[in-house]
């Protein structure tokens, strides 16, 4: 039976959420995350990387109305099953501007590399920091965190106190800076000044692995401490 999470929201069901990790050719899946809201079927795609089939059988589960698939970056890796999703679902691709010519060029979207075949897309629309997004009455607000890749960008829901990271923040690490357009500088600006600043509770959804807490990643950054677990 498929599990997916319900926040609830002044005493009704307001957001569910699913998390599928997909398969690409690395070994480490992608999560993508699938949100709604309940009452109007309203849903976003976020990270589509693989899987295509998957996603596409828990968005007929949802009887969901795709609005959006989100990228929070170029990497193919989290865009592989984009072509399909679409085509059979529908929905406005969105991705930071500055990621978007890598969509469609495969020196950084890395599609050659990991051998994922030659990937060239195109965003229906570019997005901007504090863009606001919106599924039925759940508001989710753009936060540009460059350095995994110049354009990458996270999610937030404030009233939810859900972020989305992509492969800017992990449990107990950040993402790769090795890569084309990433900055090593930058990722720990975009972490220390733009995401631990969040409320401590705020749930963590990163682009890979387990979910974790803006109070547990604290220490990492501000204190240099090690996470034990």
């Amino acid at each position: 039976m498929t599990k997916y999470h319900r926040y609830r929201v002044k005493g009704a069901y307001k957001m569910i959420l699913k998390r599928l990790k997909v398969t690409t050719s690395l070994i480490e899946p992608t999560n993508c995350y699938i949100i709604q809201d309940e009452k109007t079927k309203e849903t976003m795609v976020i990270d589509p990387g693989g899987d295509a089939k998957e996603i596409i059988e828990m968005l007929d589960i949802l009887e969901a109305k795709l609005k959006y698939i989100y990228l929070t970056h170029c990497h193919a890796d989290h865009i592989g099953a984009l072509n399909e999703v679409k085509s059979k679902k529908g929905g406005k691709i969105l991705i930071h501007r500055e990621d978007a010519p890598g969509l469609d060029n495969e020196d950084i979207n890395l599609s050659t590399c990991i051998d994922m075949g030659d990937i060239e897309l195109e965003a229906d629309s570019r997005v901007d920091d504090e863009d606001l997004i919106h599924l039925g009455e759940l508001e989710f607000k753009v936060i540009h965190t460059p350095g995994h890749t110049k354009g990458s960008s996270s999610l937030y829901c404030k009233e939810e106190g859900l972020l989305f990271s992509g492969d800017t923040l992990f449990r107990g690490a950040w993402g790769r800076t090795d890569l084309p357009t990433s900055s090593f500088i930058s990722i720990i600006d975009s972490i220390t000044k733009k995401l631990l600043i969040l409320p401590d509770k705020t749930i963590v959804y990163p682009g890979h692995g387990k979910s974790t807490l803006i109070s547990e990643e604290k220490p990492i950054y501000l204190e240099l401490k090690p996470r034990i677990d």
